[in-house]
């Protein structure tokens, strides 16, 4: 049996229908001058025998032969493993999620859940895909001939939304989640401007319908928006069952940006301090949330993403820095557009 990723450009209509399209005022319509879309070969689909070939522009992230896509949610190394060129949760080790950060996306995720199967309701075959680090979980179950509630089912919005329809093969076999995910926005302040919408593709069929999210998804309780940067790594979950993936891309949406990162907890904590030529001249990096820094200059605070494990950009203002701590000193360059602007030692407490 083949199952269909759900990749043709006409799908993202449906993901975009709360925010209604206008054609771009800059184009006449049918202008000859107006460029073309981009060549993307689209690969190729999936059977239970054998993975599909992702799309030629999509970031691959599980290919089954390595995991290093994936670390620990502190950014450590994962204890998940790789069997057979699929990916497995550990029990008890913990979440795993990607080393980078994406936003507006389409996801394509292939699970299995345990075969014979283990367990019922929320006990058997039970994980999930998250957005925005650990806040907005479509679930992952074996709701195969398996009650449970029906929110919490194979490809609900965890908590929220229920799928329109149960389209689950029979335990191990694949199953495949075509998710269009459109991230939340908010203002300076930290003001929700829109809520975060999800359109899910199970094995081909349409059971989410581009639902608009109340907040962040939970168990108990229904928790409000809380700032967060717009791009997050991608999460999948450690619910007590060994869970198969396999041949899981991510095609990020919109312009083209800076690749970014949430880099480990570990790394980032070496990078906050004082940098400076004495302590009446200094630069002050602290971290913050969700793997960001802050640098003070010229009197205001500047929020830096990682987009490499020592180069750091500021999304607002073009000012970049670069960490170097290969040498006898711990330095830190600091540039605007292309020229740089001063480079400063750490200054040990």
């Amino acid at each position: 049996m083949k199952t269909p990723a759900v990749r043709a450009l006409g799908i993202l209509i449906a993901a975009s229908a709360a925010a209604v399209a206008a054609p771009d005022p800059n184009w006449l319509d049918h202008d000859r001058d107006r460029p073309q879309p981009a060549l993307v070969d689209p690969g190729t689909f999936s059977s239970q025998e054998q993975p599909g070939r992702p799309p030629s522009d999509a970031v691959v992230l599980f290919d089954g032969r390595d995991i290093s896509q994936w670390v620990a949610m502190d950014g450590s190394p994962t204890k998940w493993v790789v069997k057979n060129g699929l990916m497995e949760c550990v029990p008890g080790s913990g979440y795993v999620r990607t080393l980078e950060s994406f936003g507006d996306c389409q996801l394509h995720v292939e699970w299995a859940s345990p075969t014979p199967p283990h367990g019922d309701s929320q006990g058997r075959g039970n994980s999930g895909v998250f957005f925005g680090y650990d806040r907005y979980e479509c679930q992952v179950l074996d709701s195969y001939q398996n009650k449970s509630y029906a929110d919490g089912s194979a490809a609900a919005i965890y908590g929220q939304y229920p799928p329109l329809v149960n389209v689950m093969l029979p335990p191990g076999q694949w199953e495949v989640y075509d998710i269009i995910w459109t991230a939340p926005r908010f203002d300076e302040d930290g003001k929700l401007l829109k809520k975060a919408h999800e359109t899910v593709f199970h094995n081909g069929v349409l059971v989410q319908n581009n639902v608009a999210l109340t907040g962040p998804t939970g168990w108990i309780g229904r928790a409000p928006y809380k700032a967060h940067p717009e791009r997050l790594p991608i999460a999948l979950q450690d619910h007590g069952n060994p869970v198969r993936f396999r041949n899981i891309w991510v095609r990020e949406l919109g312009n083209p940006r800076h690749k970014e990162f949430m880099l480990p907890d570990a790394l980032l904590a070496t990078y906050a301090g004082d940098y400076g030529q004495d302590p009446r001249n200094t630069v002050h990096v602290r971290r913050l949330a969700d793997g960001l820094l802050t640098m003070n200059l010229g009197g205001a605070d500047i929020v830096l993403h990682a987009m490499s494990m020592t180069r750091f950009y500021c999304p607002t203002t073009d000012v970049q820095c670069e960490f170097n701590f290969s040498g006898p000193k711990k330095e830190m360059d600091v540039s605007v557009g292309d020229e740089h602007v001063m480079r400063m030692e750490r200054l040990e407490p």
